[in-house]
């Protein structure tokens, strides 16, 4: 058997964890880990399953670098469950985690190499390598946290963030309502909207484009706190402020990507559609439009980023009581850091759900372009 470098990095992991259990786990004084059977045993099997993971097909080793890591990382939650170890962890807890953030990362990355023929497994291991890379992160989040007793005002761990998530959820319905589904989605709509209906009269008329383009290029660069207040001034403290700033923030990207795009057609194909005498509106339909849908589709994925950033920047400057710039501000003046958290963690599923749906679309109307059929 060849000594490589993923099979040295596993048995490293193996003597890291064996290691660790015979070292101190804490400043204070607290039990070790033979004072603690359930955890012992845990942690001597992570070490066999690392050493295993070594000595085994590529295969077989993800398969025991999972559960080893699974092993590894309950272990070392609990230990900082201890009032006695969490805020004065030594080498005993710090080299478990070292030992695990290696096995952690051998094993994903002997699953990024797998490359399977079928499909569905293929998809699986993409979809799986980044979960199992965010879930990684998360866990030294709680345990750097825990571990090195940071306050929660300054940075609370995963777990009070998830405890106040999933125990504020009408709270976060009713600021997800009125931020995303008030604010962004109607802006977002009205914005893409009139961008792309002003892209194609100045396609059509290219003394508009000319025209349109330079003044895009200076409203785009207007930051997002000097818009705010005067759309809040203009359209109130309710929603149609804040759908009014996207709008903004919005319009201009689509209408820049779609001059882009509807310009991307050929000098072939327009000489093509002229020599069957197609008229503008036929030669939009099924030249211009179909060249531009790749553009499209890219400012609408840009914008459905900046319409969140838009409208919860925009409460800052006047809402009524709800919605997720409002939480995030209040809640922040009262070191409520959990609930600032968990409002982050709306946003950002919400955000990552609203792009997704737009690559689905976007992956569903171009099938047909070249980025996809290779």
């Amino acid at each position: 058997m060849t000594m490589s470098w993923p099979r040295v990095g596993f048995l490293a992991a193996a003597i890291g964890m064996l290691t660790a259990a015979v070292l101190p786990l804490s400043s204070e004084p607290s039990q070790s880990l033979f004072a603690r059977p359930g955890l012992l045993l845990a942690t001597l099997l992570a070490t066999a399953l690392y050493a295993g993971a070594a000595l085994v097909t590529a295969w077989r080793s993800i398969a025991l670098t999972l559960a080893g890591v699974v092993l590894s990382c309950c272990v070392t939650l609990v230990l900082l469950r201890d009032p006695s170890i969490a805020g004065t962890a030594t080498w005993g807890l710090w080299l478990a985690v070292l030992a695990t953030w290696v096995a952690a990362w051998l094993g994903v990355t002997r699953l990024a190499s797998v490359k399977p023929h079928d499909k569905t497994a293929s998809r699986a291991i993409d979809l799986a390598i980044p979960l199992l890379f965010g879930a990684f992160i998360f866990y030294l989040w709680e345990v750097a946290v825990r571990g090195f007793g940071v306050p929660s005002v300054l940075l609370p761990p995963p777990s009070a963030i998830a405890v106040r998530f999933f125990g504020s959820l009408w709270m976060l319905w009713q600021d997800f309502f009125q931020t995303f589904v008030l604010g962004v989605l109607i802006g977002y709509v009205i914005g893409c909207g009139a961008g792309f209906l002003v892209a194609v009269v100045a396609h059509r008329y290219t003394f508009l484009g000319r025209g349109l383009l330079p003044i895009g290029n200076f409203v785009s660069a207007l930051p997002i706190v000097g818009v705010a207040p005067i759309m809040v001034m203009w359209f109130g403290f309710d929603w149609p402020s804040k759908a009014a700033v996207v709008v903004v923030i919005t319009f201009f990207p689509m209408l820049v990507n779609t001059l882009a795009g509807l310009n991307a057609a050929g000098h072939i194909e327009r000489d093509l559609m002229r020599s069957y005498g197609a008229g503008h509106t036929q030669t939009l339909q099924k030249l211009y439009l179909p060249a531009a849908m790749p553009f499209i589709f890219n400012a609408l994925k840009i914008n459905s980023t900046l319409a969140f950033i838009g409208a919860i920047v925009a409460e800052f400057f006047g809402t009524p009581t709800v919605g997720i710039g409002f939480r995030i501000s209040i809640e922040a003046g009262r070191m409520a850091l959990d609930v600032v958290w968990a409002e982050i963690a709306l946003a950002a599923i919400a955000g990552m759900a609203f792009y997704g749906i737009v690559a689905l679309a976007e992956r569903a109307t171009t099938f047909w372009h070249p980025s996809y059929r290779t």
